[in-house]
């Protein structure tokens, strides 16, 4: 691939297509998720896996009851990421490689290495600070504006080109906060993952009979799932990642689907690609948190803060309106957060709270927190 390594200022123009496009996105998320609860559904989230309905009534679903208990010994598991060298993926990136560190050798951990996947194919001032790989950005205008499509190219090239030591692989983003240390929740050749209320692959059979043909099987064997978070087998990943690439980039260039998928596209990808594997994921539903939505810590493992938290001073949720307290990682688009933010006022759940406890944590003791401000 001939990839264009020039690095420029991002212009205004595109700075505000930027913050347009995840508003936009940040909308439509919000209105499924309150549309969900409407329904009634957070009481009790319903999903199908390996062709049978269940309800997850604990954290472990559809896992064959022989692969329920560890054997004991340890299965340690690489924690990736993938990031590109902007301001906004570079503070997230440092937060969490922050409360990697932190819970790596806590009780109960199997946390092994760590790599940051940097997509922009040239270093960064992070290189020093946080175990880094870079690779090639897709070939200009090939992502179409859908810079997440770097993910699973990024993926297949460090996969094809890295020394990784474990046989697991945990796939995580940068607004990933690991908020208990994490065991390895896979079992032998059953990938976890958590699942996301979102990705529905019966209701869009048609288009996903573009890319998983009936002979392949019925549509329940495509898991409700994204690529992340996922502990997998490094030796599965190596056959999926090439899969989960170009389904990507053929449900990006097909209308329907890309109107249909949107900015969730590359999760039904890998959700695909799996299942042309045959590789079926145990659905952790404690694999982590998603606060606003999510209320308590308890026993989850991870905190992913994808999710604007807006309230009045009364605690209340405030629904997609900017509350008088908030805390939204696309304020800090062009630079990270300041340190020692204020905390939420008296009401608001423990998740948000945590979460914000967490970040200033972390800000307190990353050296030179607010050099790129």
């Amino acid at each position: 691939m001939v990839v264009n390594r020039g690095i420029g200022r991002v212009s205004m123009f595109l700075l505000v297509v930027v913050v347009l496009g995840f508003f936009f996105a940040s909308y439509n998320m919000i209105a499924m998720v309150i549309h969900h609860r409407r329904k009634g559904t957070d009481k009790g989230l319903h999903t199908v896996a390996g062709g049978r309905s269940s309800k997850f009534i604990d954290a472990i679903t559809e896992m064959p009851d022989s692969l329920k208990k560890h054997d004991g010994a340890k299965a340690l598991f690489h924690v990736a990421l993938t990031a590109t060298d902007a301001p906004y993926s570079q503070w997230q990136c440092r937060i969490m490689y922050y409360w990697y560190k932190k819970m790596k050798d806590g009780p109960g951990s199997e946390m092994g290495g760590f790599t940051r996947v940097l997509h922009s194919g040239s270093k960064d001032d992070l290189m020093d600070e946080i175990p880094t790989f870079v690779v090639d950005p897709l070939p200009p205008g090939q992502d179409r504006g859908y810079v997440v499509l770097n993910r699973p190219w990024a993926f297949v090239q460090w996969l094809q080109k890295a020394t990784i030591e474990e046989d697991y692989i945990m796939m995580a983003e940068p607004d990933h906060i690991f908020v208990n240390p994490l065991p390895n929740l896979a079992r032998g050749e059953y990938p976890a993952a958590f699942p996301f209320f979102y990705i529905k692959p019966n209701e869009n059979e048609k288009l996903i009979r573009k890319f998983y043909p009936e002979e392949k099987g019925p549509i329940t064997d495509i898991d409700p799932i994204g690529n992340s978070p996922v502990i997998i087998k490094k030796s599965q990943l190596e056959k999926i990642a090439p899969a989960w690439m170009n389904i990507s980039l053929r449900m990006k260039e097909d209308d329907e689907t890309d109107k249909a998928f949107g900015w969730v596209l590359e999760m039904y990808a890998y959700a695909v690609a799996s299942g042309l594997n045959g590789v079926t994921h145990i659905l952790r539903k404690d694999f982590m948190i998603q606060p606003p939505w999510d209320l308590e810590i308890g026993k989850k493992f991870i905190i992913h803060y994808t999710y604007g938290c807006d309230y009045n001073m009364k605690g209340e949720l405030t629904y997609g309106k900017i509350g008088e307290w908030r805390f939204d990682k696309r304020s800090y688009l062009r630079g990270p957060p300041p340190k020692n933010l204020s905390l939420p006022p008296p009401g608001v759940p423990e998740s948000v709270v945590t979460l914000v406890k967490m970040v200033n944590e972390a800000t307190a003791n990353i050296a030179d927190w607010e050099k790129d401000k």
